[in-house]
């Protein structure tokens, strides 16, 4: 699979080239194309493992913003680490029988290409659904309808969404929503000292319908990894913000299913704090300039990928109901400090 005659950048080169290497196991198509200045660049969407509609699967994405390129970098760096790993090891084989694997590690290639966070529209995908927060958003950031020329513009009112957030969408709606139980990884750049796991919602205040589950998951993977260092919370514990992809996602689930999208927000200002000439390049602000900070990066986070590959293995081993379920509800609502529910 090739794109021939096109200027490109080095993430897309990179994934084309894996992509082709992997072509006996990743199963691959294009979401939407997009132009950005005379150049068309495809959204590429893989897969890998089980094609039974009922199996688990774990989507994870990257390059939302087009400034978030470490973000791109560790779902590639992830997807070459599968692929060697196939030759080799018997238990990811057996893995794969019983889950799904998507991958769609540049969702903005026109915003990558032409190093904007904003698509070629002018539009910051990730305030591009068209629900509103239900309480105050932090000005700008919080997505505005002002215009392109300012950042964190949503598009117009009542205009369709983006080419790319239908991409994603449709994939999201047609290989995660469907099946009984999906994980989503987002991964974003960009925010805070530390690294953190932001969940819906990111609209409102109130918890998500599957906040017991999420704390288990949350529990069990600091059973399993318990130096992860991540801050592990609801988006809305930062600031709210209108039009979220994910809580537009989350929220369009059937209910008989089990839907947990999460963001990886890596935070890029203990980079800049590090190497504080990184603030003068808006590359630097996003993403570890170093080597060796960028290596680090990439190792530290397939533990994440991993745990949610095994924990969907076997989902009734660790799934709550009943009395079980009522409890970590309480003790999720205790932990991330909510009141008690309303009657």
């Amino acid at each position: 699979m090739t794109d021939t005659g096109r200027s490109s950048f080095p993430e897309y080169d990179q994934l084309l080239a894996l992509l082709e290497l992997g072509a006996p196991w990743f199963r691959s198509k294009i979401a939407c194309d997009v132009t950005v200045q005379g150049h068309s660049f495809a959204v590429h969407v893989a897969s890998l493992g089980t094609d039974a509609p009922d199996a688990p699967a774990i989507g994870i994405f990257g390059g939302i913003h087009g400034l978030e390129r470490i973000g791109t970098q560790l779902v590639l760096d992830y997807m070459r680490s599968l692929l060697c790993r196939l030759a080799w090891d018997d238990l990811l084989h057996r893995q794969l029988q019983t889950v799904r694997l998507i991958f769609m590690p540049i969702v903005n290639p026109g915003g990558m290409y032409a190093a904007t966070r904003a698509n070629p529209n002018g539009v910051d995908l990730m305030r591009n659904a068209p629900q509103d927060a239900d309480a105050a958003v932090p000005f700008l950031a919080g997505g505005q309808r002002i215009g392109a020329w300012l950042p964190w513009y949503r598009g117009r009112a009542g205009a369709p969404m983006e080419a790319e957030s239908r991409a994603m969408l449709h994939v999201v709606e047609t290989e995660l929503l469907p099946r009984p139980l999906s994980f989503a990884v987002d991964c974003h750049s960009g925010y805070g000292w530390r690294d953190s796991i932001w969940f819906p919602y990111a609209r409102t205040h109130a918890p998500m319908s599957h906040f017991p589950e999420m704390y288990l998951l949350k529990t069990m993977f600091e059973q399993a990894h318990p130096h992860h260092g991540y801050a592990f919370e609801p988006q809305s514990h930062q600031y709210l913000l209108h039009g979220d992809l994910w809580d537009f996602a989350y929220d369009r689930a059937p209910p008989q299913n089990l839907f947990l999208p999460m963001t990886l927000e890596l935070g890029s200002w203990l980079w800049i704090k590090k190497n504080p000439r990184q603030i003068f390049s808006r590359a630097g602000i996003f993403n570890p300039i170093k080597a060796h900070r960028t290596a680090r990066v990439l190792r530290r986070h397939v533990s994440l990928f991993d745990f949610l590959g095994r924990v969907a293995v076997a989902p009734d081993r660790w799934l709550p109901n009943g009395a079980q379920r009522d409890h970590l509800l309480e003790q999720a609502r205790a932990h991330w400090q909510y009141g008690p529910p309303m009657p």
